[in-house]
């Protein structure tokens, strides 16, 4: 390291992005509804981006451009010629101010000049209405809440001003899953008045009998306790085997609460069959949340040849282009420098879009025509032929980076004849065949690993290194780690909790 101060001549390499490659990788990351929204917010911000029922030839706007050349008409005068393209360095010692901002002079010195400029078209904002409508149209109104729910309910007691504001005070402080997990004392405070206990143990009482049964539960054994009623079957045993022994029963110890408990081992299996229709989490169903709509950004479809290709949704992006009229304005003379700089900005940023937007088809069609092409067998025979797939495999067939084929697979869904998958799906790990053949794909061990698993004998379940020796059987070598493995992520038990006891 030294310290000069002197002029010297060096050569050096830097990275730098420009707007245009930023933006298409942050729109090939997008799915169709992610799309979509991106459209609709630079349809609100940029005036001169127009979106028609039909599309328009974008041969002029974008083909020559994104070519090199320029219009001959445009190239007459070098103030409307469009070779408007910022760069974003990362070295922020080089290069101008002007590099990382662009200047609207139009909005603060000629404002005048807006009012000449047409407004939306009358459709166009018919469109935009109807969307809007059909959005709102669309919103789940507000579910109700579990402290709403049982806020009404308290209007069916007879209750003093006081035991009601206790008891609305207990209920707001309930965790999700409807628990009251507060000792009475702590939950008041240091400032309690000498009433305030006495108080607080009845609205409690009042709570606990409310809708759904096993809401105000201190914990697990609480709430089930509360739900267990008199007339219930085998209810005595039920609240032994709840105080007692919910340990026991999740790691299917059942002969050893025979021992301990002296029931018989029909009458445990009968009680615990009881138990699993208690809610171990009442408040849990008013924060369920809606399922996530899954639009598919690709579709697999055999064509005449018979062959496997894919489609995409293309929403509305093949309807952008630029408006025509701005064009002109920035082309004509006789306009204002400051309106023709702020039209050229805004024509640069709507180019941009389409172009990242045309990018983002071109990419995603070549990315998942290759998966295709790679699984085959997928499609033909069903998810248990799936075969090993890295991503490098499509990024060297596609001839792209890697880091582009995972931005092309990210939260892309994919329709095909044996349904709906995200795109990485068909990305699965290798292991190696037993009799040294092809590899297997970690995906179709798991499927074999159930299949095995579902046509067990309960009564005498497999171990897991039984488990190794059926799959090494069937050509596939696996370590009885791995076996762990992917039971935990199946979430299948171990033998023990899987094993039926014989009454």
């Amino acid at each position: 390291m030294r310290f000069t101060l002197g002029q010297e001549l060096r050569q050096e390499q830097k990275q730098i992005l420009t707007q245009r490659m930023i933006q298409s990788m942050e729109i090939l990351q997008l799915s169709v509804l992610q799309l979509e929204e991106r459209i609709d917010e630079e349809l609100e911000k940029n005036p001169v981006l127009e979106l028609d029922s039909e599309p328009v030839n974008q041969t002029e706007n974008i083909g020559e451009e994104s070519s090199g050349t320029t219009n001959s008409t445009e190239s007459e005068d070098p103030e409307t010629s469009f070779e408007y393209e910022p760069e974003i360095r990362f070295d922020s010692t080089s290069g101008s101010k002007e590099e990382f901002q662009i200047a609207d002079d139009f909005a603060q010195n000629y404002s005048d000049t807006i009012d000449e400029l047409p407004a939306r078209s009358q459709n166009w904002l018919e469109d935009q209405n109807e969307r809007r409508n059909d959005a709102f149209a669309n919103i789940p109104s507000p579910s109700q809440t579990l402290q709403d729910y049982l806020t009404e309910q308290l209007g069916w007691f007879d209750l003093s001003p006081l035991l009601r504001a206790m008891a609305e005070r207990i209920i707001n402080n309930l965790d999700p899953n409807g628990y009251f997990p507060f000792d009475l004392n702590d939950f008041l405070g240091a400032n309690q008045t000498p009433e305030e206990p006495a108080l607080a143990q009845e609205a409690l009482a009042i709570i606990r009998k409310l809708d759904p049964p096993g809401v105000g539960g201190r914990d697990l054994k609480d709430c089930l306790l509360l739900q267990v009623r008199q007339e219930m079957p085998n209810a005595d045993i039920l609240r032994i085997l709840i105080s007692a022994h919910l340990e026991d029963i999740s790691a299917n110890r059942l002969p050893h609460i025979v021992r301990v408990t002296g029931f018989s081992l029909e009458t445990i299996q009968e009680a615990i069959a009881e138990l699993r229709h208690l809610n171990p989490r009442p408040g849990a169903n008013f924060y369920a949340e809606s399922a996530a709509v899954i639009i598919p950004d690709v579709f697999v479809e055999k064509n005449d040849e018979n062959q496997y290709v894919v489609r995409l949704e293309e929403g509305r992006s093949q309807q952008l282009h630029v408006s025509g009229y701005y064009r002109e304005l920035m082309k004509n003379r006789e306009t204002e420098k400051g309106t023709r700089d702020y039209i050229k900005q805004k024509v640069g940023s709507a180019q941009w879009l389409i172009e990242a937007i045309e990018q983002r088809r071109t990419t995603l069609r070549k990315v998942a025509q290759a998966i295709v092409d790679h699984q085959i067998d997928f499609f033909e025979v069903g998810p248990h032929a799936l075969k090993p797939l890295k991503m490098q495999q499509i990024a060297e067939v596609v001839g792209v980076h890697i880091t582009t084929v995972s931005r092309a697979c990210d939260e892309k869904w994919m329709m095909t004849p044996q349904g709906v998958f995200p795109l990485k799906r068909f990305f699965s790990g290798a292991l190696a065949a037993s009799d040294g053949g092809e590899e297997i794909a970690q995906d179709t061990v798991r499927l074999k690993l159930r299949e095995i698993i579902d046509k067990e004998d309960k009564h005498d379940p497999l171990s897991d290194d039984a488990l190794v020796k059926l799959l090494d059987d069937a050509g596939i070598r696996v370590a009885r780690r791995t076996i762990v493995k992917y039971r935990q992520i199946m979430n299948i038990p171990s033998s023990r909790k899987r094993k039926v006891w014989n009454t």
